[in-house]
């Protein structure tokens, strides 16, 4: 008897330690590691010789540079459009400000990121008691926020209700 109880307790162990730790790891929204966001870190343009060194604008402390890139315009180009449209008031494009003034109609909250963060640090604190009390590995995103997932067969089925086309969405 003493033999199958280490048996199935080594098999219990064993099986324990199975599962695809690639995606769950995408998900853990904790970092583990004390070293620099590699994402946030943008190249620079290459160097070039300009044609006339007195044609060069007046360097502004803060300002923008030659070789600063410019990922949106870049994006816009790659895609087919004009990267000059994208002239900014106000940080917002001018072919966007007609949608922006729409949907602040009813006004816009200042301290909306301020706001959300707090809310989302409340939200994730209360959620996370006895998460170190784990005994197998859990998605911590999924049990975080699964309250506010949507179920895409019941969304689809609520839009094809209204009337809407769902193409990309299987047939019922």
């Amino acid at each position: 008897m003493p033999r199958a109880l280490v048996l199935i307790f080594a098999v219990l162990a064993v099986s324990a330690c199975s599962g695809n730790d690639r995606d769950i790891g995408l998900r853990d929204l904790r970092s583990f590691t004390g070293g620099p966001d590699e994402f946030m870190v943008l190249p620079g343009k290459e160097l070039q010789q300009p044609a006339d060194y007195a044609s060069l604008p007046t360097p502004t402390p803060g300002g923008s540079n030659l070789t600063d890139q410019n990922p949106l315009g870049d994006g816009v180009e790659a895609l087919g459009g004009r990267a000059s449209a994208l002239v900014l008031t106000d940080g917002i494009p001018t072919a966007d400000s007609a949608l922006v003034s729409h949907v602040s109609r009813n006004g816009v909250s200042a301290d909306i990121r301020e706001t959300l963060a707090a809310e989302d640090e409340e939200f994730r604190r209360f959620n996370s008691r006895f998460t170190k009390l784990k005994l197998v590995k859990v998605d911590r995103y999924n049990r975080a926020y699964r309250r506010q997932a949507l179920d895409p067969k019941v969304e689809a089925l609520k839009w094809r209700g209204f009337g809407v086309l769902t193409p990309t969405s299987p047939p019922s």
